[in-house]
């Protein structure tokens, strides 16, 4: 059996994690979009109670939510927006910079204030509040497939994977996903950021 470098090992294995990545992202796509639309949101209620019950939400004052991808058949957490702004917590959403393709999140006063603006789910205005590094107690994460180590896929733009770093020294992570989404093993790469937490319709895993 032939010896190679360690560093083209490495690399071998790394392209393989992507393109299993890729094609679990494009199975996984299919297979939510072929749920019907009732049983999602039925799951996703089941979800937002789950969250309502979780210590991290308990005790958060700042919380950061994301708009689903209705067409996308994606886990929808707007009426924990409601629950949460009933006790006074504030509610952030991801913002996408056109122009450096970075995600921020923004606190947002009032839903109606969001728009669509090119990346496919409602996003704050730029007039509102950025939260700096340790304003936000809880991040919730989206994703296409998720395992119970913490690994998520993603559609693939790694914004999450950035943006996590920069307030992991406060903030607890949630992926939240329906639980036929949860699998045995995500092909973790050198990119990506675990979360802290994983939540499904039938289950919540802290990892």
């Amino acid at each position: 059996m032939p010896s190679y470098p360690v560093e083209f090992v490495a690399s071998e294995e790394e392209a393989l994690r992507y393109r299993v990545k890729a094609e679990l992202r494009r199975r996984m796509r299919g297979l939510r979009k072929a749920f019907p639309a009732a049983a999602c949101a039925e799951r996703s209620a089941r979800i937002v109670r789950r969250l309502g019950m979780l210590e991290p939400i308990l005790r958060a004052r700042n919380v950061a939510l994301f708009w689903p991808m209705e067409d996308r058949h994606e886990v929808d957490l707007r009426s924990l927006d409601s629950e949460l702004r009933v006790r006074g917590a504030r509610v952030a959403y991801p913002a996408i910079d056109p122009h450096k393709g970075t995600m921020t999140f923004r606190f947002v006063s009032h839903l109606d204030t969001m728009k669509e603006m090119g990346s496919g789910f409602f996003e704050p205005a730029a007039t509102e509040p950025e939260a700096v590094a340790g304003a936000i107690d809880v991040i919730l994460v989206p994703a296409l497939a998720v395992d119970s180590r913490g690994h998520r896929i993603g559609y693939g733009a790694g914004h999450y994977d950035a943006a996590l770093p920069q307030h992991a020294q406060r903030s607890a992570s949630i992926a939240v996903a329906f639980d036929f989404q949860l699998i045995a093993e995500v092909p973790a790469t050198t990119r990506d950021v675990r979360v802290g937490w994983v939540v499904t319709d039938a289950r919540d895993i802290r990892v």
